[in-house]
């Protein structure tokens, strides 16, 4: 399956800019039917806490968005947005769309970032969860500061069938890209799994990005790494690569 990291320079609170910023670089890169899209953390509206203008229904403008770009590439799609949960805070949420339109599965931060207030906005997720591509590509999604809390990794490593590919979709500020690159790495090796790490790029009132998403294999190795400009990463990526690597170094067998 191909995988396609799209790291844009999102637009703060402009929805509407963001979607046509997306099509714009959908319809430049020409993603192949059968692959799957990664779009950043927010990916409509940067991360803000404004969560008046952030929060949307489970069927809201983001989410039409996202079934209308699977269905128009025939690809799946995982896009950052967040879900309005009525009279308490709304969550910070990762969707997976089919080539249908559909909706496969949707994730919660587990971590909102306490530091940035994001707490204070935003209420945490509660469940590690996974789904499976074509291919029998088995998919694991974290969003952001999460990639600094490697149980949660391991939580879904201990599944009877563990995840092949591990997505973690990010606004990560360029004052840590070099914790994010070093995390990415150390999340495949020690999972013995590809990790996709897309964040965006640019800034927004209060923080800049470095951008730095990339695609690295169970081995640890980067195959592709973006700089710090709007561009789409794209790479191969296999369940067999996965599996004939656990067999070939089974370290996992020696958890304790």
């Amino acid at each position: 399956m191909n995988v396609y990291a799209f790291q844009t320079d999102i637009t703060w609170e402009d929805k509407v800019a963001n979607y046509e910023n997306i099509h714009t670089l959908g319809e430049r890169f020409k993603p192949q039917p059968g692959g799957l899209i990664v779009l950043p953390e927010m990916f409509a509206t940067g991360f803000s806490m404004q969560t008046a203008v952030t929060k949307e229904p489970e069927d809201g403008p983001s989410f039409t968005f996202l079934s209308e770009l699977a269905q128009r590439t025939q690809c799946h799609v995982v896009g950052g947005l967040a879900i309005d949960q009525g009279n308490t805070r709304p969550t910070n949420e990762a969707f997976t769309i089919d080539p249908g339109g559909q909706r496969l599965h949707r994730y919660a931060k587990l971590h909102p970032f306490s530091m940035g207030k994001e707490s204070q906005h935003y209420q945490a997720g509660s469940e590690i969860t996974q789904f499976e591509l074509p291919g029998g590509l088995r998919c694991c999604i974290f969003i952001c500061y999460d990639l600094r809390f490697p149980e949660i990794f391991r939580q879904a490593m201990a599944s009877e069938k563990p995840p092949h590919l591990f997505i973690v979709i990010a606004n990560w500020p360029n004052m840590r890209t070099t914790h994010w690159t070093r995390l990415l790495e150390a999340r495949a090796i020690e999972n013995l799994a590809y990790v996709v790490g897309v964040n965006r790029t640019g800034s927004d009132p209060y923080l800049s990005y470095d951008g730095a998403s990339a695609i690295i294999d169970p081995l640890g190795k980067t195959l592709c790494l973006a700089d710090h400009k709007e561009q789409v990463l794209q790479a191969h990526v296999e369940a067999h690569v996965v599996d004939q690597w656990r067999e070939t170094f089974p370290a996992l067998k020696d958890r304790r």
